[in-house]
């Protein structure tokens, strides 16, 4: 006679009720909806559509981190990145350190030291996905991966807003590849403020995912929206071939094991 040892299976997490991922995923499909349109429109549409783009978006991510991770994830993500986004900027526009000397244009709204109010909510937007991703493949080099990340997406970002007036540069040395309007501080200052907010955030925000969350699918198509975007928008809207092809080598080379591991591997 011979015993069998029971061993149960392990619990798959269930997924967020149909009106939540509905709702989740209207907000990521305004948000591709609303850049679809920026190479189309032009003037004072063109202003709202650039600043609605990055509330709608910083509102889908911190719904997806809040429906993924629960509140104490939502609750400290976006405080902490909104402030840290605020102060960097402040700081960036004040002293020159550590994005290069920059200054903001009226158009982008009120502002807060200098700053548009806007642009902390375009951290929150950026910095969520960046964490995943980094989460999921990096293990302890977390907060290198996604500084890489974040510096990688304004690559193509800092150039069309440079182009549409948001902001403007002092360029007196070298410049990013493809972009001589954009110093190469600029780059770096991107990749050593995200390895700081992506390692503080690594560090303070829970991993545990609840019993009820939202799968990778938001994150993964913003990610895959931004890298698509950028190599189109550049090549045969924003007359900036050598930056299409540069920018998407660079992201797509970071974003390849992401999209690996998230779509061949275990999507929860």
């Amino acid at each position: 006679m011979s015993i069998r040892h029971y061993n149960p299976r392990r619990r798959r997490r269930g997924g967020i009720s149909p009106k939540a991922r509905n709702f989740l995923f209207l907000l990521v499909g305004v948000t591709i909806a609303l850049q679809i349109s920026y190479p189309l429109i032009t003037g004072e549409t063109l202003r709202i559509v650039t600043i609605a783009t990055v509330y709608v978006g910083a509102m889908s991510m911190v719904i997806h981190g809040h429906l993924s991770y629960g509140a104490k994830y939502s609750t400290r993500y976006l405080p902490i990145t909104a402030l840290f986004g605020l102060g960097i900027e402040v700081l960036g526009v004040h002293t020159g350190w550590p994005f290069g000397i920059y200054e903001y244009d009226a158009s982008l709204g009120a502002q807060l030291f200098g700053v548009p109010i806007v642009v902390p909510f375009a951290w929150v937007m950026m910095v969520h996905p960046a964490l995943i991703a980094a989460r999921r493949i990096a293990g302890h080099w977390v907060f290198l991966y996604g500084g890489l990340l974040l510096a990688a997406w304004d690559l193509f970002l800092d150039p069309q807003m440079v182009a549409a007036g948001r902001w403007k540069w002092e360029v007196p040395g070298a410049h990013v590849p493809f972009t001589p309007d954009i110093p190469l501080s600029n780059a770096l200052g991107w990749l050593l403020a995200g390895i700081v907010i992506i390692g503080a955030l690594n560090k303070i925000l829970p991993r545990e995912r609840r019993k009820e969350a939202a799968s990778l699918a938001a994150v993964d198509a913003l990610l895959l929206w931004t890298l698509f975007a950028g190599f189109i928008g550049n090549l045969f809207f924003f007359d900036r071939p050598g930056l299409a092809f540069f920018g998407t080598f660079i992201m797509g080379a970071l974003l390849t094991p992401y999209f690996f591991s998230s779509w061949l591997g275990n999507k929860d």
